[in-house]
């Protein structure tokens, strides 16, 4: 994983090392303490954290809590943005998991430290300690993205207190079937893509907006995006993607054109870059081995169409 150990101290930056070996990060120091595969911070502790801060998946302080709550308050986005934080003293007796314990994965990535160094994890988050599976969490482990964030810490809070709680775990767009519903979009959708040259981002994001609404399937729940290799290069399609948070993946003509079944054919396409249908055949080529549900829907000079991996 993208981890990233900060020490202070020639003992905390051997520690520093020895998490950073075992997870596949890097570890970092002031430069008196660098060296052995140890690296200088370079800048202050503030640039080195604001630079780590939107990159790493985690974030390992061997220091005072202190030290760390200071190098990463300037950055807090959300609970749903920021990496996990997690302090460890440089004895490593206690590791600490500070900052997003269940969708950052803090909590478990603590144990798992603790475990490695043979310290006492501390985990503070009330459903973890009650021994209650936090419905963010799960979602994480599960492929799911949270769609209505809020609703999951009022069910959590429902949880704590022994009540029923309500969560819908579909890619499908419905009404709400409780009071308050906690909506998990399972990531298993593709969307395949054809436009023209030059198409504007903006409007391809309307159409697929659009598109998606008209389907009946949430957009959080779309795993990557597909298209002919040709577009590889098309700004708009890979502004989908990364805006969404999710692959773009491309194929070659001759791939798409020899995946079996019946696709919606398209001369231009054909002409154009050599398959008769971009959109259906690559989301399904995507699916690998999925199915589609539905076919090739068009706006002016957009196409798409979706398919469903069969298993997350």
């Amino acid at each position: 994983m993208k981890l990233c150990a900060a020490a202070f101290s020639e003992r905390g930056a051997k520690l520093a090392r020895r998490i950073a070996l075992a997870f596949g990060g890097s570890a970092w120091a002031p430069e008196n303490y660098a060296g052995g595969g140890v690296l200088p911070f370079g800048a202050s502790l503030g640039e080195w954290t604001k630079e780590r801060f939107t990159e790493a998946e985690a974030l390992v302080f061997v220091s005072s809590c202190g030290i760390a709550v200071r190098a990463v308050a300037p950055y807090l986005e959300g609970k749903d943005k920021d990496p996990a934080v997690i302090i460890a003293d440089e004895r490593g007796l206690s590791v600490i998991s500070l900052l997003s314990g269940h969708i950052g994965g803090a909590n478990e990535l603590a144990l798992r430290i603790a475990e490695t160094i043979g310290a006492r994890p501390v985990i503070t988050t009330a459903t973890d300690v009650n021994g209650i599976t936090p419905p963010d969490s799960w979602a994480v482990k599960n492929n799911c993205a949270i769609e209505n964030l809020p609703a999951a810490k009022r069910v959590a809070a429902e949880l704590l207190s022994g009540h029923a709680v309500g969560v819908a775990v579909t890619d499908e767009l419905q009404p709400a079937p409780y009071p308050v519903t906690l909506w998990l979009r399972p990531k298993n959708l593709i969307v395949g893509v054809g436009c023209k040259r030059g198409t504007e981002p903006e409007l391809l994001r309307g159409c697929f907006l659009d598109f998606m609404k008209q389907s009946g399937y949430s957009p959080l729940s779309v795993a990557s995006v597909a298209s002919v290799e040709q577009k590889k290069d098309e700004a708009a399609v890979a502004g989908l993607a990364e805006f969404y948070e999710i692959p773009f993946e491309t194929f070659s003509a001759e791939t798409l054109m020899a995946l079996p079944g019946e696709f919606t054919p398209s001369p231009a396409a054909l002409a154009a870059v050599g398959t008769d249908n971009v959109c259906e055949r690559a989301a399904l080529a995507a699916s690998r081995g999925g199915y589609m549900v539905r076919l090739k829907t068009k706006y002016p000079g957009i196409t798409f169409a979706l398919a469903r991996k069969r298993s997350l």
